[in-house]
């Protein structure tokens, strides 16, 4: 498409576009296709506060919360909001940057808690320059493009690498800010600019904790490769005239000035107890598999101040030492703890386990996520209870995955899932994997079957994980059309369990009469909290007392508008949030021969006379929805809207209209006396009827009684409506009702006014006792059986198509370590949500017997022990995770809040912020007496 030009300079300082707000969108959204079929690192984007981008997608009528980079946003959507907003101002960033204190800010920076999609959008900056020039405003907030991880996987950098710059010269510091893929040559730079020395002079310091770890040398290492963390401190050190500070020297190459260490920090054992090589590797890795890996890391690889060569054991008070949080890695800490608890891993990692390490293994990651796993809890085990910065660790992690990198919030199960599978990929025993072609199970015993499977598996799957970790489950599909049956056995690392839809939801709708039978009233329901939009119309059916011949139609209204309509039952009712406004409309069944009028209200100020400034006009009070039988002209419409605000009407009052009973004068007034009316006359009016002094004899006689104009769709046109505007037959019509002092004066808009929330908390809310749930009640949820879904249809074999078959899931074989995850989260295009239920969940004595389907008598037992719980506290954005563990020597629990480890009673660890459980297998004696654990037997 051709782009208009950017427009015109108003008196305010904005850009008039000579084009609609649709044409606007369009605009946008094609500079957006182009960026992104051009996307590389380098490019530029820009950061946009949401506020004031929300307001810009009301105007040109977008959905709220389409991400500005979706091209379909718009399309799939099926209600989009009305774009009759108020053009937005100047672009305001204000509310997503630090206020300096001293003023304004050359390079005003983005507060660290934001989040995406919530706080900001992020736009190309084709895109910027386009809004800029219409709008103006800012402050501008460009960001670069870079790739992460060795994926290359394209990211936007929001927030740039904070570092801490201390002088030793002058005891000052100063805030550097540069991009994590800089290099070390490029910190140099900035450092000798910014202090005015030359680089020859100068030696900086991973100054981490206010301690010196390693001095970063001059090169093309990048800062993120050098484990440099968000907001830590660095060490300048300038070289006295005179003097050659230790360490300083050129590289190999003899171009430019190399810092490096004078002594490497160095121990003369290795993890295997086996000398050292002079330039720190270890002989163990230079041996067989591992000779030219990059697995053999200099000191800077290995965790802060830890000797990682030296042998590994217990220390005296092992296993107590907390994680520092590098900046939002809570998430990391929780899952890193419960793993380092676990027995097994525990007594692998303490042990040498270098041979087991396979670099050449394509799905994993080198050897390094497991070495740099090991070296973390080797160094959590022997250190006492100082804690401990994992930061190389979390440096392999943002290399391996990057979608765990920079310092946002995470999922502690989606790293957990990571981290089981990379650790796996990475301890492989088996080098070459053979191939097998799976069979059908043709009938055969499910014993043969899964045996087969199981044998397969092993046979390409061989490490510690597996060991421990891993076991299987039967998946049974039926064709619903041939019923054929497929039944496959399949491995598992953890089971994801659903939380059981028990907890329940009061929300408020309020219930509008179409008929003006009467007036409007609020009506709180008790619903299923992750029900369906019909299991809450069905509770407002029977508090309103529905008539047979009715049906509630409802709808949300934002901005005293209907944002959208509920018209498909099966929605879910979890995308109605709790500050929102919901209505719903009595109408009679056979509306589909009737045509639903829509009516918003508006009103004009006293002080604007010119009925051309019609933009003056603003929307107040709540829509209303009535029908019309054969509308014919604009006399038709105002009855209906007569006929919809009858029961607003004030108790008494002379109508300034003729309005006729049956059996009056033509033309003579009748007086109207409004009757009281009792809860049954609000609830079902006279009789089913209209109230009497609402039928006119003849509505051709009547004038036309209010100020109303026809609009469209989105509310862009305004066309009066008089007695002899002709209707054309639609579906649906929508007009706005102009009030003047005459409604005020007739009717109570009361009403219409304020609706309530959907459900407000507050003090005066009467707190009713939590649900529980047992964890037993989610395993079954996960085992029963269910049909697929319509978007993981099953190739039957049989029929030669595609089915919605229905799936059957049963435990086969159970892991020593058996991993729990409670499904809390759920997450859709337009929504996220956090279940807060309690699932009791037992502690000792776990029994599955009944859910392992596989009868084989040489299976262990099939009863566990808690000895780790991973926690999420809060809600979505701004929650923290913590851990609690059981050292098993001593018998105690402990709470593992990030670098805080405190003790806890085993009554306290039962809380609704259980997230992921960790069980080991125990043995059971034949008297039933519960034992020790189990061992793994890898040939299980």
């Amino acid at each position: 498409m051709t782009i208009p030009d950017s427009g015109y300079m108003m008196e305010n300082g904005s850009i008039e576009l000579p084009c609609t707000p649709e044409e606007e969108a369009r605009i946008i959204q094609e500079l957006t296709r182009k960026a992104e079929s051009n996307l590389r690192e380098g490019n530029t984007y820009y950061v946009i506060s949401n506020r004031w981008f929300m307001d810009w997608q009301r105007y040109v009528g977008q959905p709220l919360g389409a991400y500005p980079f979706n091209e379909d946003a718009t399309q799939s959507q099926p209600s989009l909001l009305p774009n009759t907003a108020s053009r937005p101002g100047p672009i305001d960033n204000s509310d997503i940057i630090i206020r300096e204190i001293d003023g304004e800010s050359d390079d005003p920076q983005l507060i660290i808690t934001l989040e995406e999609g919530r706080d900001y959008v992020l736009v190309a900056q084709e895109v910027w320059e386009r809004l800029s020039e219409w709008y103006k405003g800012g402050p501008a907030l460009p960001r670069k493009m870079i790739s992460m991880g060795d994926a290359k996987q394209l990211s936007v950098e929001v927030f740039p690498l904070c570092l801490n710059l201390h002088d030793t010269r002058d005891r000052s510091h100063k805030v550097i800010r540069l991009s994590k893929k800089a290099s070390l040559h490029e910190l140099y730079s900035i450092v000798c600019r910014l202090k005015g020395i030359a680089p020859e002079k100068a030696r900086i310091w991973d100054y981490f904790n206010k301690r010196k770890h390693t001095v970063l040398v001059a090169s093309d290492q990048t800062l993120e490769d050098s484990n440099l963390q968000m907001d830590q401190d660095i060490l300048l050190e300038v070289q006295a005239e005179g003097l050659l500070l230790s360490g300083f020297g050129f590289d190999s190459t003899g171009n430019d000035l190399a810092l490096v260490p004078i002594e490497p920090l160095r121990s003369s054992v290795t993890i295997a107890g086996g000398p050292t090589l002079s330039n720190g590797f270890s002989a163990g890795y230079s041996s067989n598999a591992y000779q030219g890996s990059s697995l053999s890391s200099t000191y800077g690889d290995m965790e802060d101040g830890y000797d990682s060569m030296r042998p590994a054991s217990r220390g005296e008070k092992g296993g107590l030492a907390g994680l520092q949080n590098l900046g939002n890695t809570c998430f990391m800490n929780s899952a890193i703890q419960c793993l380092v608890h676990t027995p097994p891993l525990v007594e692998y990692f303490l042990q040498d386990y270098t041979d087991e390490i396979n670099r050449q293994n394509p799905l994993g990651m080198h050897g390094e996520l497991a070495f740099a796993f090991g070296e973390l809890l080797r160094k959590l085990w022997s250190s006492g209870r100082a804690p401990v910065a994992p930061r190389a660790f979390k440096g392999k992690l943002g290399r391996f995955a990057p979608q765990f990198s920079g310092y946002n919030q995470h999922d502690s199960q989606e790293l957990l899932a990571f981290l089981l599978d990379g650790l796996h990929e990475d301890l492989n025993r088996v080098k070459q994997k053979p191939y097998f072609e799976t069979k059908d199970s043709d009938g055969r015993p499910d014993e043969e079957v899964a045996d087969e499977l199981w044998r397969y598996h092993r046979a390409r799957n061989d490490s510690v994980i597996v060991d421990t970790c891993q076991g299987q489950y039967k998946s049974t599909l039926v064709c619903p059309v041939c019923n054929k049956i497929s039944i496959t056995f399949d491995p598992f690392m953890y089971l994801s369990l659903p939380l059981p839809s028990t907890v329940t939801r009061t929300m408020t709708v309020t219930v509008f009469y179409s008929d003006g039978s009467g007036l409007p009233m609020p009506y709180t329901v008790t619903v299923l909290k992750h029900g369906y939009i019909k299991d809450l119309i069905q509770a407002l059916e029977s508090a309103c007392c529905l008539r047979t011949d009715e049906y509630l139609l409802l709808a949300e209204v934002y901005e005293h508008r209907i944002f959208r309509y509920f018209e498909n039952p099966t929605d879910m009712l979890n995308s109605i949030k709790d500050d929102e406004h919901i209505v719903a409309y009595r109408l009679p069944k056979n509306v589909a021969l009737l045509t639903r009028l829509e009516i918003s209200h508006r009103y004009q100020d006293k002080c604007i006379i010119d009925s051309s400034k019609a933009s003056e006009r603003k929307l107040f009070l709540t829509p209303l929805v009535t029908f019309l039988e054969d509308p014919r002209n604009g006399i038709d419409i105002d009855f209906s809207v007569d006929k919809v605000l009858s029961p607003l009407r004030r108790k008494t009052f002379i109508s300034p209209e003729p309005v006729f009973k049956d059996g009056a004068e033509n033309g003579s007034p009748s007086e109207i006396i409004e009757e009281p009316m009792n809860s049954c006359t609000i609830q079902f009016g006279h009789e089913g009827r209209s109230m009497e002094y609402t039928e006119p004899v003849e509505n051709s006689s009547r004038g036309m009684a209010f100020h109303l104009c026809l609009t469209d769709e989105q509310g862009t046109c305004c066309r009066p409506v008089v007695k002899d505007t002709v209707i054309q037959p639609a579906r649906m019509l929508k007009v706005i009702l102009d009030w003047t002092e005459k409604e005020y004066e007739l009717y109570d808009a009361s009403y219409l006014k304020d609706l309530p929330e959907v459900h407000k908390s507050g003090l005066t809310v009467k707190k009713t006792k939590q649900e529980a749930i047992s964890l037993f009640s989610c395993l079954e949820a996960f085992l029963k059986e269910e049909p697929l879904g319509p978007d993981d249809m099953w190739y039957c074999p049989g029929c030669k198509e595609h089915r919605q078959a229905s799936k059957k899931l049963d435990l086969w074989r159970l892991p020593d370590i058996l991993v729990f995850h409670l499904k809390r989260f759920s997450y859709s295009r337009w929504l996220k949500n956090k279940l807060d239920t309690f699932v009791n969940f037992p502690i000792h004595n776990l029994d599955l017997s009944k859910y392992v389907k596989c009868k084989d008598a040489t299976e262990s037992s099939h009863v566990y022990e808690l000895y780790a719980i991973s926690n999420h506290y809060g809600g979505l954005g701004g929650g923290h995770y913590t851990a609690y563990c059981k050292l098993i020597d001593d018998d105690r629990w402990y709470h593992f809040d990030d670098s805080h480890v405190s003790a806890a009673a085993e009554s306290d660890i039962k809380t609704s912020a259980a997230y992921v459980l960790f069980y080991r297998r125990v043995k059971v004696q034949q008297n039933g007496v519960v034992g020790g654990p189990s061992q793994c037997n890898r040939s299980s």
